[in-house]
């Protein structure tokens, strides 16, 4: 048999396979095109490479059949790929991309984390009594978290266990720190407001401490201030209980019934101090419950007024301040404060 013949019946063979072929996808058309029509593996491409096997004479004839299968082929894939492509804009058309999209199960809707459902609750109740909200940077300074606030230079709470400090404290350095508490906030407001003051500063504080069940890295409070002529333990007393009550008296917990009581105490920058405490009622304790406390509170010293520019002769003030977490658990009975952090969906799904 001649090169000429057998080069025909490859003609004849590809010619038969580009007739019957299936393009009815996008990647039935690709693998078509690499088949026959790709440059350096493609079929037609490998019978052209075929043409200086056959005589000279018939040279002509056969490139021209070539030509005529290379074409052909062409126009099959042209035509394939414009039959999908209008396919795709038909069903384009019959897509509204405004609808929601369809999944297997009903979305289930978000809520408010615990703590900050009972953050905004406390801020709710002291915004109710008169109270502005009042914030400050999460980085703090150690005049404004420490020294403004009658801390001696060698009180325990500026020791590296309790305290995450960015740079030395002095005379090291500056004493750059993240805020232990949000007490700052209260000196910057009386730095730059002249009394009466009447505000409340929530947000983020942050100790080093060892985590377990009722201890945290990372936690919130909300602290309170109010300075003006006249100001009394009285009125302080008066302003806890209720709040007490506000808060515990319309909850379902175990402190519901809002009992509570006032335990003297000390804080550098409240004198006298007091710490407070609400009953935590559990049938299972003898007795029918037990105390847990819930913030602490005081008469502003003499001598941080004094730091921050405000007459204390003139003017009197009380400060407290609670932690937000201890305030949920104690109104969910909540016995383990991780589960506040572990973003467990089964848990906060009961909130």
């Amino acid at each position: 048999m001649s090169e000429t013949t057998t080069l025909d019946a490859e003609i004849e063979a590809v010619q038969a396979e580009i007739d019957t072929l299936p393009l009815t996808t996008d990647d039935e058309a690709e693998a078509y095109r690499v088949r026959f029509l790709g440059r350096k593996a493609g079929v037609i491409t490998d019978l052209f490479s075929k043409i200086g096997t056959v005589p000279p004479e018939e040279r002509r004839a056969v490139g021209q059949r070539l030509n005529a299968l290379k074409q052909a082929a062409q126009a099959r894939l042209d035509a394939a790929t414009e039959a999908l492509a209008g396919d795709t804009e038909a069903g384009a058309t019959d897509l509204d991309l405004t609808l929601p999209g369809r999944v297997p199960a009903p979305v289930e809707r978000g809520s408010l984390h615990v703590l900050t459902q009972t953050l905004e609750d406390i801020q709710a109740i002291f915004q109710s009594f008169g109270f502005a909200v009042a914030r400050g940077p999460e980085i703090e300074d150690d005049w404004h978290n420490f020294s403004a606030l009658n801390f001696p230079p060698d009180h325990p709470a500026r020791d590296m266990q309790d305290t995450f400090f960015l740079e030395p404290p002095p005379p090291e350095g500056r004493g750059v720190l993240l805020r232990t508490h949000t007490s700052p906030v209260q000196v910057r407001v009386m730095e730059r407001q002249k009394p009466p003051i009447r505000v409340i500063a929530p947000g983020r504080v942050f100790r080093n401490e060892a985590i377990s069940y009722k201890s945290y890295c990372l936690f919130h409070q909300v602290e309170g201030l109010v300075v003006d002529e006249g100001v009394s333990f009285a009125d302080l007393k008066a302003m806890l209980t209720a709040f007490a009550k506000a808060l515990f008296g319309a909850s379902d917990g175990p402190a519901r019934e809002a009992k509570m009581r006032f335990r003297p105490s000390f804080f550098p920058f409240t004198e006298p101090s007091a710490e407070v405490d609400v009953w935590w009622a559990d049938e299972s304790l003898p007795g029918g419950g037990r105390w847990m406390e819930i913030l602490g509170s005081g008469m502003v010293d003499p001598n941080v007024l004094e730091n921050v520019g405000v007459d204390s002769e003139r003017y009197t003030g009380y400060a407290f301040g609670m932690g937000v977490e201890r305030m949920a658990m104690l109104r969910h009975g909540i016995d383990d404060i991780r589960l506040l952090y572990e973003n467990d969906v089964r848990f906060l799904k009961q909130f």
